[in-house]
Protein backbone atom coordinates (compact mmCIF):
# COMPACT_ATOMS: atom_id res chain seq x y z
CA UNK A 1 0.00 0.00 0.00
CA UNK A 2 1.49 3.11 -0.78
CA UNK A 3 1.05 6.48 0.69
CA UNK A 4 3.35 8.59 3.05
CA UNK A 5 0.94 9.23 5.74
CA UNK A 6 -2.64 8.51 6.79
CA UNK A 7 -4.70 11.33 7.20
CA UNK A 8 -7.06 11.87 9.77
CA UNK A 9 -10.16 14.85 9.34
CA UNK A 10 -8.69 16.82 11.87
CA UNK A 11 -6.36 18.08 9.89
CA UNK A 12 -7.99 17.99 6.61
CA UNK A 13 -11.01 20.00 8.62
CA UNK A 14 -8.27 23.22 9.13
CA UNK A 15 -7.70 23.54 5.40
CA UNK A 16 -11.33 24.07 5.02
CA UNK A 17 -12.24 26.01 8.24
CA UNK A 18 -10.61 29.26 8.68
CA UNK A 19 -10.87 29.37 12.42
CA UNK A 20 -8.96 25.98 12.39
CA UNK A 21 -5.99 27.09 9.98
CA UNK A 22 -2.55 26.59 11.58
CA UNK A 23 1.11 25.80 10.31
CA UNK A 24 0.97 22.74 11.29
CA UNK A 25 -2.01 21.61 9.15
CA UNK A 26 -0.21 23.85 6.38
CA UNK A 27 2.99 21.63 6.83
CA UNK A 28 0.97 18.24 6.59
CA UNK A 29 -0.78 19.55 3.70
CA UNK A 30 2.93 20.40 1.74
CA UNK A 31 3.99 17.23 2.85
CA UNK A 32 1.50 15.25 0.80
CA UNK A 33 3.18 16.39 -2.26
CA UNK A 34 5.98 13.51 -2.91
CA UNK A 35 3.58 10.36 -1.63
CA UNK A 36 0.06 11.39 -1.30
CA UNK A 37 -1.95 9.82 1.90
CA UNK A 38 -4.17 7.16 2.89
CA UNK A 39 -7.44 7.41 4.11
CA UNK A 40 -10.16 4.88 5.79
CA UNK A 41 -13.21 5.03 3.82
CA UNK A 42 -14.90 6.81 6.93
CA UNK A 43 -12.69 9.62 5.99
CA UNK A 44 -15.35 11.01 3.01
CA UNK A 45 -18.18 11.13 5.17
CA UNK A 46 -16.44 12.68 8.06
CA UNK A 47 -15.41 15.61 6.26
CA UNK A 48 -19.04 16.03 4.58
CA UNK A 49 -20.41 15.95 8.24
CA UNK A 50 -17.48 18.83 9.25
CA UNK A 51 -18.44 21.25 6.41
CA UNK A 52 -22.33 20.17 6.70
CA UNK A 53 -22.22 21.01 10.82
CA UNK A 54 -19.71 24.37 9.78
CA UNK A 55 -22.36 25.34 7.41
CA UNK A 56 -25.53 24.97 9.98
CA UNK A 57 -23.24 26.73 12.37
CA UNK A 58 -22.47 29.83 10.19
CA UNK A 59 -18.66 29.23 10.47
CA UNK A 60 -18.39 28.48 6.39
CA UNK A 61 -20.43 29.53 3.62
CA UNK A 62 -22.28 27.09 1.37
CA UNK A 63 -20.27 28.28 -1.78
CA UNK A 64 -16.88 27.73 0.87
CA UNK A 65 -17.94 24.23 1.49
CA UNK A 66 -18.70 23.77 -2.04
CA UNK A 67 -14.95 24.86 -3.41
CA UNK A 68 -13.48 22.90 -0.36
CA UNK A 69 -14.90 19.59 -1.75
CA UNK A 70 -13.59 20.64 -4.91
CA UNK A 71 -9.78 21.26 -3.54
CA UNK A 72 -10.35 18.05 -1.56
CA UNK A 73 -10.88 15.96 -4.37
CA UNK A 74 -7.92 17.07 -6.09
CA UNK A 75 -5.50 15.91 -3.56
CA UNK A 76 -3.62 12.73 -3.77
CA UNK A 77 -5.43 10.63 -1.55
CA UNK A 78 -6.11 6.89 -2.07
CA UNK A 79 -8.77 5.20 -0.37
CA UNK A 80 -8.18 2.47 1.74
CA UNK A 81 -9.23 -1.28 0.22
CA UNK A 82 -9.67 -2.33 3.71
CA UNK A 83 -12.65 -4.95 3.12
CA UNK A 84 -14.35 -6.78 5.29
CA UNK A 85 -12.09 -7.30 7.24
CA UNK A 86 -12.55 -4.09 8.78
CA UNK A 87 -15.21 -3.95 11.16
CA UNK A 88 -12.87 -6.64 13.40
CA UNK A 89 -9.57 -4.56 12.57
CA UNK A 90 -11.08 -1.35 13.97
CA UNK A 91 -12.87 -2.37 17.18
CA UNK A 92 -9.87 -4.65 18.24
CA UNK A 93 -8.29 -1.33 17.90
CA UNK A 94 -10.35 0.95 19.78
CA UNK A 95 -11.16 -1.77 22.44
CA UNK A 96 -7.51 -1.72 22.98
CA UNK A 97 -7.03 1.93 22.92
CA UNK A 98 -9.65 3.50 24.64
CA UNK A 99 -10.80 4.87 21.12
CA UNK A 100 -14.12 5.04 19.07
CA UNK A 101 -14.11 2.78 15.86
CA UNK A 102 -14.10 5.76 14.34
CA UNK A 103 -10.93 6.90 15.27
CA UNK A 104 -9.65 3.64 15.73
CA UNK A 105 -10.23 3.38 11.76
CA UNK A 106 -7.25 6.21 11.00
CA UNK A 107 -4.79 4.11 13.95
CA UNK A 108 -5.25 0.67 12.85
CA UNK A 109 -4.52 1.85 8.73
CA UNK A 110 -1.54 3.73 9.57
CA UNK A 111 -0.41 0.65 11.67
CA UNK A 112 -1.29 -1.24 8.84
CA UNK A 113 0.64 1.02 6.67
CA UNK A 114 3.24 1.02 8.28
CA UNK A 115 3.44 5.41 7.82
CA UNK A 116 2.86 7.73 10.24
CA UNK A 117 -0.45 9.47 11.64
CA UNK A 118 -1.35 13.32 11.09
CA UNK A 119 -3.99 14.04 13.90
CA UNK A 120 -4.71 16.79 16.16
CA UNK A 121 -6.52 14.68 18.00
CA UNK A 122 -4.71 14.42 21.31
CA UNK A 123 -6.40 10.81 22.37
CA UNK A 124 -5.33 9.86 19.05
CA UNK A 125 -2.27 10.63 18.89
CA UNK A 126 -1.57 9.36 22.08
CA UNK A 127 -2.87 5.96 21.28
CA UNK A 128 -0.70 6.21 18.53
CA UNK A 129 2.52 6.80 20.44
CA UNK A 130 1.64 3.80 22.56
CA UNK A 131 1.60 1.57 19.33
CA UNK A 132 4.73 2.99 17.80
CA UNK A 133 2.96 5.00 15.43
CA UNK A 134 4.76 8.32 14.32
CA UNK A 135 2.45 11.48 14.59
CA UNK A 136 2.65 14.43 12.33
CA UNK A 137 1.34 17.42 11.97
CA UNK A 138 0.90 18.50 16.11
CA UNK A 139 0.56 22.43 16.23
Amino acid sequence: MVGGLVLDCSVSAAWCLKDEANAAADSVLAALAPDGALVPALWAVEMANILVMAERRGRISPGDADRAVELLGQLPLRLDPAGADTMRRARTVARENGLTAYDASYLELAMRAGVPLATFDGDLAEAAGRQGVRVVGRP
